[in-house]
């Protein structure tokens, strides 16, 4: 008499003969049977559904799929677990090739589990935008994706400004939050734009209002903030509103191509620059230079993508992030959105690298989003509290990985004769 068939081993086999190593981490199939190291965080397969997944899908979207939809879980720490296969893949990536025999033995191991089929339906939560890239309909559509999950979720997740970009950290003291370090974050750019009371400040990509309220309550400034998001709009002037702030801050849904009440005395554009698109950056960056006057500022915070360990990355951040998180953006290196900014007439007068900050930010938001699980999936459901986890685990990892970074980029419109008004050093805003 035959035994059972082990459904862990035989999924197992192919991948232990593909990568020419142990797994490193425990697999277990829907029959209840393992394989892997006792002590790894343990991979579980809870349906063929998973399998034809990744069949269709194979590398990160498929292994994504899986997990968000459920077919596909992890028990134990999900980040150690992603740790393991990020230290696996680099220490053996480039020794790995695929031979036509690994081809036939995956085809032979999906067949014995009855693995092949129909494609399974996508995800709800996988993102759906159509029309031309980076048109005004489909950009609107991309933010409202992402942004419109809902102001009572943000909230669950970030500090009391809801500000959803990387923070800046500068102390270890026990007692020093995050909701500190934004707001230490916030400062440094005031500091930065050496903004004076009178002033206006355009916001471009203003998210909730973390920075045009910041400004304008504690700087005195006159501020245009702008949001393709009705959520945070919304958010936004009933914040200011309660501050009393209303008549220094107009908020407003428009497009960034659609201001034209300059000249402003500073601009900032926080994490906004990523989701213009790679054709449309230099018409961005045109567009803050013609709104600004002759020796005003723009500082823009924006996150970067280069390389890791030698490797070329995905300038969208990858399949998972470009199909459920951030459809259409575009992140280059640093050096290439410094030529950029100064091919508009800027001249860019420091580059700060804040790589470890969001690193530490992420971690931050993710410790928040693990300890308020449940309330999230009353909120949100599953299958997207799934996605943010995801997403959350994921973004630790990239910025400590160096595979992404994220920079502030200070940069002056001069005068006709060359002046840029700005003191020699930084001591303006490092005091």
């Amino acid at each position: 008499m035959r035994g059972r068939t082990n459904h862990a081993q035989t999924l197992a086999n192919p991948v232990t003969q593909f990568i020419g190593a142990e797994l490193p981490v425990r697999i277990r199939a829907w029959d209840g049977s393992e394989v892997g190291p006792r002590d790894a965080p343990v991979a579980v397969v809870r349906s063929r559904r998973a399998l034809r997944r990744l069949a269709w899908s194979p590398g990160e979207l498929g292994l994504a799929r899986a997990y968000v939809s459920g077919d596909l879980d992890v028990e134990g720490d999900i980040e150690d677990g992603f740790r393991r296969v990020r230290r696996f893949a680099r220490e053996h990536g480039t020794r790995i090739q695929l031979h036509p025999r690994d081809y036939v033995a995956m085809v032979g191991a999906a067949l014995r589990l009855g693995a092949i089929g129909r494609r399974p339906n996508l995800p709800a939560s996988e993102a759906r935008v159509r029309g031309r890239l980076h048109s005004r309909g489909r950009d609107a559509d991309v933010i409202a994706h992402h942004y419109d999950l809902s102001n009572d979720f943000y909230a669950l997740l970030l500090d009391e400004n809801m500000a959803y970009s990387c923070a800046y950290w500068t102390s270890d003291a026990p007692d020093y939050t995050l909701a500190d370090a934004q707001r230490d974050k916030l400062e440094l750019v005031c500091k930065k734009l050496d903004l004076q009371p009178g002033m206006r400040l355009l916001d471009v990509g203003c998210g909730w209002g973390s920075l045009s309220i910041h400004a304008a309550r504690f700087h005195g400034l006159r501020v245009t903030g702008v949001t393709l998001s009705r959520e945070q709009l919304d958010f936004a002037r009933t914040r200011a509103n309660g501050l009393g702030l209303a008549d220094q801050i107009d908020f407003r849904l428009q497009d960034y191509r659609d201001i034209d009440d300059g000249p402003y005395d500073a601009a900032a554009s926080i994490e906004m620059g990523e989701h213009v698109g790679d054709d449309q950056y230099p018409v961005f960056v045109a567009n803050l230079h013609r709104l600004l006057r002759d020796h005003g500022r723009l500082l823009v915070q924006q996150m970067s993508r280069g390389q890791m360990s030698g490797r070329p990355v995905s300038p969208g951040g990858g399949p998972f992030i470009e199909a459920y998180i951030a459809p259409d953006m575009h992140m280059r290196p640093v050096g290439e959105t410094v030529g950029l900014i100064e091919g508009a007439g800027f001249e860019v007068r420091d580059v700060e690298s804040l790589r470890e900050h969001y690193a530490r930010t992420a971690q931050a938001w993710r410790a928040t989003f693990e300890a308020r699980w449940n309330d999230v999936v009353a909120l949100v459901g599953t299958e997207t509290a799934r996605v943010w986890r995801l997403y959350l685990v994921g973004g630790v990892l990239a910025f400590e990985e160096r595979s992404m970074g994220v920079d502030q980029i200070l940069a002056v419109k001069p005068d006709p004769s060359g002046g840029s008004a700005m003191a020699l050093g930084r001591a303006d805003w490092r005091s």
